[in-house]
């Protein structure tokens, strides 16, 4: 099973890419995930945050992932 990951702003430049397709994790949970991007991709884990969304909602850790799934990586975020 893989899952497509959609990448935005400074995750989209560590990694290079706006999407990315990985093997999914064991077990295939939104943390799991995470570790398996900051593994592969260590700047990301530099990020004070970095939520994800799955079908357009913020996910917990916890939460298991499908391939039909929409997965998203959404960086920190500044206002003012």
């Amino acid at each position: 099973m893989s899952l497509k990951i959609a990448l935005y702003g400074i995750t989209r430049d560590i990694v290079g890419a706006s999407v990315i397709e990985l093997p999914a994790p064991a077990p295939a949970t939104v943390g799991a995930l995470l570790d398996e991007l900051r593994r592969q991709y260590p700047a990301l884990g530099e990020l004070r945050s970095c939520a994800v969304a799955v079908n357009n909602e913020y996910a917990a850790p916890d939460q298991p992932l499908q391939p039909v799934d929409e997965i998203a990586l959404i960086p920190p975020v500044a206002g003012g």
